[in-house]
């Protein structure tokens, strides 16, 4: 189960070994009221201020113990529409803040709670190991990007999930893999959209249409250290937020968020080994056509996940069921070239009914 963003809560069902064997089940996803978005919102103000990664004061707590509510819920909602018998849950929770620099990083949920209630294993915490070992925690799904590119020909290829933030996939002919952060994602634009529409996205992309990108605060956002360091490297959704757009219009200012995304991902390519041939899309950037034409305009064969026979609303749940199989077998989740971890390492923490 995936609640990395804050649009809801993805479930997906899948048979796997861990390994190469991956049967991909029906998937849902169960979104967030704007009452529970703004309790996650809430959280996510109150974590800035957080040191210690298993502190949780008033308001994170609260969030906690509702985050559980709602996963008992979609999973309850979720096996009633489609029985079947689980052997373990993979659990990712919410991401409330992310700083591998300083060897931190939370997402809320209370995988015993969880695992108590549902009367099912739960494998949760699964960044942890990887962030106090020294590496960046994040992107934590290659693997099973790597699982799925074995059904396709072409090599190399790219998974990019644009969630919150976006990353890239880069799986080379020997299913070698090199991972990392390029930028931000949906969710400036979310915020963006959130306090000049009040709505929490910019459906189709219809205010970016209208707008005009703004070149010097591009080229603001493209200077910053981040794009010039090497990767594997990570971003907080809030990494950005001291770079102000305020003189811009709602229209002028998502088209140049946009042209962020679209560009940031473009630059990534100059830390690969070998261009991909293909570049595959995941996670809820995919549904904004506007983001759609403009990586189109910069990198060859762009295809939203669907084009391969993927769920890319479902991709990210499905990689934690993947996870939860490998933790519970030890083997690795994270990799040197994808985390930047010193060795490959497992992780995640099991919680028994």
């Amino acid at each position: 189960m995936s609640g990395t963003s804050l649009d809801g809560i993805d479930v997906a069902l899948i048979r796997t070994d861990g390994e190469n064997i991956v049967q991909r089940g029906p998937s849902q996803t169960y979104a967030y009221s704007d009452e529970q978005r703004n309790i996650l919102r809430a959280a996510l103000m109150e974590a800035k201020n957080l040191t210690k990664r298993d502190d949780r004061p008033s308001g994170l707590a609260k969030a906690e113990t509702a985050l559980a509510d709602w996963h008992v819920e979609a999973v309850e909602s979720f096996l009633k529409a489609n029985p079947a018998t689980i052997d373990v849950i993979g659990f990712h929770g919410q991401t409330v803040i992310h700083r591998p620099e300083i060897k931190l990083t939370v997402q809320l949920g209370d995988g015993k709670a969880l695992a108590r209630r549902l009367g099912v294993p739960v494998i949760y915490d699964m960044r942890a190991a990887d962030v106090a070992a020294g590496g960046q925690g994040a992107p934590f799904v290659p693997v099973y990007h790597r699982a799925l590119a074995a059904s396709l020909p072409e090599r190399p290829i790219a998974f990019v999930n644009i969630g919150g933030v976006a990353n890239i996939t880069w799986i080379g002919p020997q299913g070698d893999m090199i991972a990392f952060d390029t930028g931000p994602g949906n969710a400036p634009i979310d915020d963006w959209a959130m306090k000049h529409t009040g709505i929490a996205r910019d459906m189709d992309g219809k205010l970016a249409t209208t707008g005009t990108p703004n070149e010097s605060i591009i080229e603001q956002f493209l200077n910053q250290p981040f794009f010039k360091m090497a990767p594997p490297k990570s971003l907080d959704r809030n990494s950005f937020t001291a770079i102000t757009m305020e003189a811009l219009s709602p229209s002028d200012g998502a088209a140049t968020l946009v042209e962020i995304i679209a560009r940031s991902i473009a630059k990534a390519t100059s830390w690969l080994p070998e261009a991909p041939k293909a570049w595959i899309i995941c996670g809820g950037g995919r549904h904004n056509p506007v983001i759609m034409k403009a990586l189109r305009n910069r990198l060859p064969d762009v295809q939203a996940a669907e084009a391969y026979g993927f769920n890319g609303d479902s991709i990210e749940a499905e990689a934690w069921a993947y996870m939860a199989v490998r933790s519970l077998n030890k083997l690795p989740l994270s990799f040197p070239m994808t985390t930047k971890v010193s060795e490959p390492m497992t992780g995640g923490v099991l919680a028994l009914p």
